[in-house]
């Protein structure tokens, strides 16, 4: 288990194979499906493929990825959040996505407040964006409570989505102009 950050109450670790199960019910959840989007991971052979060409793929080009969110107390699995490197942004961006049942416990702000402290701290990244849909309420709020301000719109290149962008910087490009 390579734990990357620890809180009051959660781990941060980098996932593995063996957190399949956990992603599929993850990725299939209500919250991802509406503002993340369907990724078609049903089986566990899709989930691992899932896992390597992301988040294990992610740390090996780029030191880091999403991490898994474990509460200390019992090791459960509650969440993603980490940093992501995406094609079309000049910056990285930090992301999360929680089991429905743990929405409302504070684990999605302790465990972003810690990796925007942990990017900027140790990873020393000088600057980060984030990107949601502007119907997802809940993700706007804690952006805006770890620190980041809405610096615009940005269409997603593969859907063409309209996307909300903040940023923790204001006069910096966070996009790639085509």
């Amino acid at each position: 288990m390579n734990v990357i950050l620890e809180t009051e109450r959660l781990l941060l670790r980098e996932l593995n194979l063996n957190d399949s199960q956990f992603m599929i019910e993850l990725l299939n959840s209500p919250g991802w499906l509406q503002f993340i989007g369907d990724r078609n991971v049903r089986t566990e052979t899709q989930s691992m493929a899932y896992l390597e060409h992301g988040p294990l793929r992610s740390y090996r080009e780029n030191g880091f990825g999403l991490y898994l969110v474990e509460r200390k107390s019992d090791h459960l699995g509650v969440g993603l959040c980490g940093i992501l490197k995406r094609d079309f942004l000049e910056v990285p961006d930090i992301g999360f996505a929680f089991l429905p049942e743990f929405n409302g416990m504070g684990y999605a702000y302790e465990s972003a407040g810690a990796t925007m402290k942990y990017a900027t701290d140790t990873l020393k990244i000088p600057h980060l964006c984030a990107i949601t849909t502007p119907e997802n309420v809940r993700s706007i709020r804690l952006l805006e409570k770890i620190g980041l301000k809405l610096s615009g719109t940005i269409l997603y290149p593969e859907t063409n989505e309209e996307l909300l962008l903040f940023s923790t910087k204001s006069d910096v490009q966070v996009y790639r102009l085509t």
